[in-house]
């Protein structure tokens, strides 16, 4: 019997590494990851809102997941948009998916008017069903160029493909909101090639000369690797950093997000002002508790740059007057 099992593991690994071989292939062949060269910067021109934008303060809501609601300088932002309700299941591609373990903070039908949306990649527990069917199809949408291509299929209008170190400028008024694309990795090897693509952003609220008045780092589902440290080099001042954590497996063998030791080796290398951990437990795939994290991050001594939300809960931050003040 125990020869029979023997080789029935034998089979199902072999089976399993077939099949990972062949979507490799797959995802080769359709020149989904091909390289492409970033070009000059996109605008786009918003209708400006009556009245003076408050850049004293903003906030950012976690709803749950990797769903922020970012509110600051007159500008309405959501993130990676999951409503799904508790049980039910947020699909992942190749047959596989993942049951909802907690609710959102709130119902898709209460969030506010939004002036854009920005989905890191194209994934059921980042761009569910219920937001598929009910999301106004014309509303500005930076994403990866393989999400941009399977959301056109589904209607969507306003669509800003990006790839890293792609910048596009969003004006608002007198207010100028620049999202660049930067270096995700949805796990390493075969992982990175047959999973969706993924991106991090950094979103720097400014004027159009350039001034910047706050900036706030998106991870992305990514692993830690080594082209996460030119954002370093490019960007050594953020002032908030969200990090995808949560150690989901492939297989159960091959990390495609962050664990808690990579998440606080990343909060380590960037140093933001202020980090506030998401994507961590909403979902059965996660494996990687927000508590061992914590305990890594006062490893690190970083405790004090770390902030905890619940769903529903804002982060108010100010922004220093020297910043805002004008020339």
């Amino acid at each position: 019997m125990a020869a029979k099992l023997h080789a029935l593991n034998r089979l199902t690994i072999w089976l399993l590494l077939l099949w990972i071989t062949l979507a490799y292939a797959v995802a080769q062949g359709n020149g989904s990851n091909s390289p492409q060269q970033a070009s000059g910067a996109t605008v786009l021109d918003l209708h400006a809102t009556p009245g003076t934008p408050n850049l004293e303060s903003g906030s950012v809501t976690f709803i749950g997941n990797a769903t922020l609601l970012i509110r600051y300088a007159g500008f309405t932002i959501l993130t990676d948009p999951n409503f799904l309700r508790k049980e039910e299941r947020a699909y992942l591609g190749f047959g596989r998916s993942a049951k909802r373990l907690t609710d959102p903070a709130f119902a898709f039908e209460s969030l506010p008017p939004l002036d854009l949306i920005i989905v890191t990649q194209l994934q059921g527990d980042h761009f569910d069903q219920v937001v598929q069917e009910k999301l106004d199809r014309t509303i500005p949408i930076m994403t990866t160029s393989q999400a941009a291509s399977a959301l056109g299929n589904f209607g969507f209008q306003a669509l800003h493909p990006l790839i890293p170190w792609k910048m596009i400028a969003v004006k608002k008024g007198d207010a100028v909101l620049r999202i660049t694309a930067l270096p995700a990795r949805h796990g390493n090897g075969i992982a990175a090639s047959i999973l969706p693509e993924a991106m991090g952003s950094m979103l720097e609220f400014g004027t159009p000369d350039g001034r910047v008045y706050y900036r706030i780092y998106l991870s992305g589902d990514t692993v830690l690797f080594d082209d996460l440290g030119e954002i370093v080099r490019r960007y050594p001042d953020i002032d908030l950093a969200m990090l995808n954590l949560g150690g989901e497996k492939l297989l159960g063998m091959m990390h495609v997000t962050m664990d808690a030791k990579q998440g606080a080796d990343l909060l380590q290398l960037l140093a933001p002002r202020k980090a506030i951990p998401i994507h961590f437990d909403d979902y059965d795939h996660f494996k990687s508790s927000l508590e061992d994290f914590n305990k890594r991050v006062k490893i690190a001594e970083m405790q004090n740059r770390v902030v905890y939300l619940q769903r529903g809960e804002p982060y108010d931050f100010k922004v220093d007057a020297s910043r805002t003040k004008p020339n």
